[in-house]
């Protein structure tokens, strides 16, 4: 109270406003005398307001709508997880990539992994050994909501399984590799019924598209070939030399338009889904030869280029091959 009622120093001077070089006038921003020539009008201060909204873990699963323009790594993407674990939970994609659709709607899991319904006989040990889960990564799992003093699951529960996985259907099996000679004289196993003879060899391969991004799904379990960015009607190149030994038409197991190369050096490599076939079995061609266009042709969500490399029948990652 003292201090509040204390009087001013005895002939001080009264506080002046800091004056801006050559104006006369106060600073801008800066303390301005009072009307009565005490005190301060203001201060001028800039406000900021900001609230910091902490990342917090999702332990239960959401429903997604699929829209056009959607593909499964751009979704997978966004919600921070892998793509295999929306196919394993989602049984109309049944375990193809290519089979999303627009409107289809999605369960999207908190974290990698599958959901499993328990049953009578199961336990925590059996079921991690069935997808090469671990045992304590269900148990302590907070959606599963199991009582740690006391881990059990009533039959009939859905479980999330983190990290989990299981065999995803191979449909790429079902176009078979078409190779150029029974006779196995080029290194190329024949697992087609294609002879077209000998033909020139590669001697490596290289991309097939202008782009060398990916617009759908990578290489993985579900999906051994790659989905390489290729607008309606774009140009589709041979990656190396060799001999068509398929160029057909037609649905052909969700491939559309499908393009075969064998290369005469146990690779064989796959085109698929384009909107126009430029070759015929059993043409030569050569590394970066234009072999059709680009299309969204069976089985496929938007014009790409699906691309495989097989050797000896088998597929193989094409990242690790092409260059």
């Amino acid at each position: 109270m003292l201090y509040k009622s204390a009087n001013g120093t005895p002939g001080a001077s009264a506080p002046l406003a800091t004056l801006e070089s050559g104006t006369g006038q106060p600073l801008p921003g800066a303390p301005a005398i009072g009307a009565n020539g005490s005190g301060f009008s203001y201060i001028s201060r800039e406000l900021q307001l900001k609230t910091i909204i902490p990342q917090r873990p999702r332990y239960g699963s959401l429903h997604y709508r699929v829209s056009r323009g959607d593909a499964m790594l751009s979704i997978a993407d966004e919600f921070k997880i892998k793509y295999v674990s929306i196919l394993y939970v989602n049984k109309q994609l049944e375990d193809n990539p290519h089979n999303l659709k627009p409107g289809m709607e999605l369960l999207i899991p908190p974290v990698d992994g599958l959901y499993y319904e328990w049953k009578n006989g199961d336990t925590f040990e059996t079921v991690a050994a069935e997808f090469d889960a671990k045992v304590d990564d269900i148990i302590n799992f907070p959606g599963n909501e199991i009582d740690l003093t006391d881990p059990r699951v009533e039959p009939g529960a859905l479980v999330m399984i983190p990290g989990g996985s299981r065999e995803l259907r191979h449909w790429e099996a079902d176009l078979v590799t078409a190779a150029r000679s029974n006779s196995g004289s080029t290194g190329t196993s024949d697992f087609g019924s294609n002879s077209c003879g000998g033909g020139p060899v590669a001697s490596g391969l290289g991309w097939p598209a202008d782009a060398h991004t990916l617009s759908g799904s990578p290489y993985g379990p579900g999906h051994l070939g790659i989905d390489i960015t290729a607008p309606q009607g774009s140009n589709v190149y041979a990656a190396g030399s060799g001999v068509v030994t398929m160029a057909q038409d037609g649905y052909n197991y969700g491939y559309g338009k499908v393009i075969q190369i064998d290369h005469g050096n146990g690779y064989v490599t796959v085109y698929a889904h384009l909107s126009q076939i430029n070759v015929g079995v059993c043409e030569y061609v050569g590394q970066g030869t234009l072999i059709g266009y680009s299309g969204n042709t069976g089985n496929s969500f938007g014009a790409h280029l699906h691309f495989e490399i097989r050797f000896g029948g088998k597929n193989i990652n094409p990242y690790d091959i092409v260059q």
